[in-house]
């Protein structure tokens, strides 16, 4: 059961994560990878708040920690991709931008975690 449930929730997280990417593919044409910070982000969100709703017992933890937290949210954030872009920033000379990208990205994500986590 639970293989199945990481199997779906890892599919939906996928193809939210490429749906967001298609999305700021298509509005946004800056430096900064947009779509992996967006994908990381509501991803700490979602988590946050499944998190919350099976601690006040609304959620069983026994069904949404392998379809929530591990496959949509493991399928849906990008730390591969997000090592990878920020490789490819240095790379293209894009230093500070590189730096910016993880500074911001690691504070933001572990400022929503600490501050909306009880």
């Amino acid at each position: 059961m639970n293989l199945a449930l990481v199997f779906l929730g890892g599919g939906l997280g996928s193809v939210a994560r490429y749906l967001v990417s298609v999305i700021c593919l298509k509005q946004y044409h800056g430096t900064l990878p947009l779509a992996t910070f967006i994908s990381n982000v509501v991803s700490c969100l979602v988590l946050v708040g499944v998190v919350s709703l099976v601690s006040d017992g609304t959620l069983d933890n026994r069904y949404v920690k392998p379809a929530v937290i591990i496959g949509f949210c493991g399928g849906f954030s990008t730390f591969s991709t997000f090592s990878y872009e920020t490789v490819q920033l240095i790379k293209n000379g894009n230093h500070l931008v590189a730096v910016g990208n993880v500074i911001v990205s690691v504070i933001v994500c572990l400022i929503l975690l600490y501050k909306l986590t009880k």
